[in-house]
């Protein structure tokens, strides 16, 4: 098969990338996407070409008319889908041959992650490479054919002539590439069912730890290589090993890596957030656009490192972070949104990307005055933080000490001059063009989000955290949950479309168990517990034992896909494992942790050489290997004390309790009248019943 995809090879192009486009006052043209709701279909929606949005009918047209489908697939925040689009997409002469010979297919891969996975398998089978835009030339019932990322206007306008030559004069060649092609996009995605297999051992796992460290760079932190993209679910496993077993190399790696991260231009020091991932080896100069699923996962994984470390560089991070979220992404009924664009119009109108964000010299030190000379020392206005055309992003590379030494003041003075500095630049950018909103709200990256609440909530303890991560989790049981407990994909303008990926379901069951967890309300464990009993009916593949990407209640494409890869988003079957694996500590008497063994079995053998691609499923090694305790905290006093155990990193642990008796086993016959009693336990097996969180912190290490 692979010989037939290389004999295609002239046909294949070029490079990589992602932004977007102006604002048009009037419309020459306008197609079908002027009736959809994603924002990044809106941009299209007054393009010349005849683009439509993906539905069964479409396809079934392209079939009667025998017309091959064009489909092209991108994001709001994309910036070299704006690229392409403005050299390809809204040119007239590109646009009647795209009309003429193809039904063009426009496609947001936030909004459709279950068609992108596929065409982005099918791109990197054909050319070894991927990216946004992703454009694909498929048969009409989908199969694709031919395929590219960016690709300028000459050669746009000379390989689509290539392929309607190719359709109309030598289909049969065609209808047998794509079969082929087809057929390995379904190979490729098989999971095999070991059930004879072992659970992976703590010696395995120190082996692919060792061999995954030699990517480690320790200076800089991340990986020895540029771009560096963050990637929170390694580091989160490698802080949760690290403790485990008592390994201070791993901490400190982890520790350097959050440490240059927040230190680095990838964080946006006067606004707060994170940027999607660095072009450099020192996290300086960040791709400038913000995405919602990056900044909910950082946020949990710095609270987690705040709460082993007591580094206060991590509990500003968390809380900054939050208040970028909160101020740019919140919509008022309580969902987020899902991204800023990297673009944003310069001081002559332009779009240029980071504008927003990066300052000259001259600027900085007419704005700060007499406090510009610490600035410039803390954050590089000089040849370490210069960026392009006079432009600088700031980048840390010192301690507060070292700073404030140098500059003969106290920590408090250094501390006060740096804010001050920074609330005047963010004034500033005020009168700055803000990048473009994306404010589709997606149901799994809403997820991501709370459980970051949540977890900022656990570790630093401000209720505000709880308040806000409740709001969401209100915005997303109204909106989003359906009255059979599954679960809608997107919410847009008040209305909520699309049925929900496994993603959706796993990331919403997690948040919504960590959510119980702090408030001890069964609200949360509920539904929780039916969105788990739904996806086990209608998303579970009894053959391999993993979940698919799509319920049997959506429309079938040319693959059901399986994702195991944990990516920057974890997939969606690791979560859906570490779901069940506590699922199966409340509830002992459902299958929940049987299939979760089953789960792991069928990845593991990949942990040895690839375990960054694996790294959220290793946390069930160490769940498996190690004692996995179930607290239960019983009595009126009940959140008071569980919220000083769950206030500790306890990654083996799951929480639960209730003023009298609970529903769940482990809160029957536990009340004491007149106590609040705690109970540590191992798969229902309780230790002696203590009354404080000293105690149990005691019990633990037993």
């Amino acid at each position: 098969m692979l010989k037939r995809i290389t004999l295609l090879s002239v046909l294949l192009f070029l490079n990589y990338g992602c932004t977007q486009k102006s604002k048009k006052v009037e419309y020459k043209h306008t197609n079908a996407l002027v009736h959809e709701t994603s924002p990044y279909l809106l941009q299209h929606a007054h393009n010349p070409v005849n683009w439509e949005a993906w539905s069964p009918e479409v396809l079934e047209r392209a079939k009667k008319e025998d017309k091959p489908l064009l489909i092209s697939i991108g994001y709001a925040a994309c910036h070299w889908c704006h690229v392409m689009e403005k050299e390809c997409f809204e040119d007239e002469e590109v646009a009647q041959m795209m009309n003429e010979n193809f039904i063009n297919i426009k496609i947001d891969r936030e909004e459709r992650p279950d068609v992108d996975q596929i065409y982005m398998d099918a791109i990197q089978m054909m050319s070894g490479n991927g990216g946004w835009p992703l454009n694909m030339v498929a048969l009409p019932d989908g199969r694709p054919f031919w395929g590219a990322t960016y690709v300028p206007k000459e050669n746009w306008i000379k390989s689509l002539k290539q392929l309607t030559d190719l359709y109309k004069n030598d289909k049969s060649k065609i209808v047998q590439y794509a079969s082929d092609l087809a057929n390995g996009i379904n190979a490729i995605n098989l999971v095999e069912n070991k059930k004879d297999s072992g659970i992976y051992t703590l010696d395995q796992l120190n082996t692919a730890v060792t061999n995954w460290s030699k990517y480690f760079d320790d200076f800089l932190g991340g990986y020895k290589r540029a771009p560096k993209f963050m990637m929170p679910n390694n580091w989160d496993f490698l802080l949760h090993y690290a403790t485990a077993s008592s390994n201070p190399e791993i901490m400190d790696y982890v520790n350097t890596t959050l440490t240059r991260m927040a230190y680095g231009g990838i964080y946006d020091h006067v606004g707060g957030g994170f940027s999607r991932y660095a072009v450099d080896t020192k996290w300086h100069v960040p791709h400038f656009e913000k995405m919602l699923y990056d900044n909910g996962q950082l946020v949990s994984l710095y609270a987690k490192a705040y709460a082993v470390t007591k580094n206060n560089l991590y509990k500003d991070v968390v809380e900054q972070t939050i208040g970028f979220v909160e101020e740019e992404l919140l919509d008022e009924k309580g969902g987020f949104y899902s991204s800023l664009d990297a673009d944003s119009l310069d001081e002559h109108g332009e779009l240029e990307e980071g504008a927003y964000y990066v300052w000259t010299k001259e600027e900085l030190a007419n704005l700060l005055g007499d406090d510009y000379k610490i600035f410039a020392d803390y954050y590089n206005i000089n040849s370490y933080g210069l960026w392009e055309k006079e432009n600088y992003v700031l980048i840390r590379d010192k301690t507060d000490d070292e700073i404030a030494k140098k500059h003969d003041v106290t920590i408090a003075i250094l501390k006060e001059k740096l804010k001050n500095s920074l609330n005047t630049l963010k004034e500033k950018k005020t009168e700055r063009s803000k990048p473009r909103l994306d404010d589709k709200i997606l149901t799994s990256w809403n997820g991501l989000m709370l459980k970051g609440l949540v977890d900022a909530y656990r570790y630093l303890g401000n209720g505000a955290y709880l308040t806000l991560a409740l709001k969401n989790a209100s915005f997303i049981d109204k909106e989003m949950i359906k009255e059979d407990h599954s679960l809608y994909r997107n919410h847009k303008e008040g209305n909520s479309t699309i049925n929900a990926f496994l993603e959706d379901y796993a990331s919403t069951i997690e948040a919504f168990l960590a959510l119980y967890e702090v408030t001890f309300d069964e609200t949360w464990l509920n539904h929780s517990k039916k969105m788990l009993d739904y996806t086990k009916l209608h998303f579970l593949d009894k053959e391999s034992g993993m979940f698919f990407f799509t319920s049997d209640e959506d429309d079938s494409l040319i693959r059901r896909s399986i994702e195991t890869s944990d990516n920057v988003i974890s997939a969606s079957n690791s979560i859906m494992a570490k779901n069940l694996l506590k699922f199966h500590k409340l509830f002992p008497q459902e299958d929940y942790g049987e299939i979760a063994k089953q789960m792991l079995k069928n990845v593991q053998d990949n942990f040895d050489e690839s375990a960054q691609g694996y790294a959220n499923w290793m946390h069930l090694v160490l769940y498996e290997n190690e004692n996995f305790y179930e607290i239960a905290v019983v009595g009126k006093n009940h959140k008071d004390l569980g919220k000083e155990i769950s206030s500790n990193y306890l990654p083996n642990s799951i929480l639960v309790g209730s003023e009298k008796e609970g529903s769940i086993d482990l809160l029957k016959n536990r009340y004491n009248e007149g106590q609040t009693l705690i109970y540590v336990c191992i798969e229902g097996a309780c230790k002696l019943p203590v009354t404080s969180s000293e105690e149990v912190l005691e019990q633990l290490k037993d």
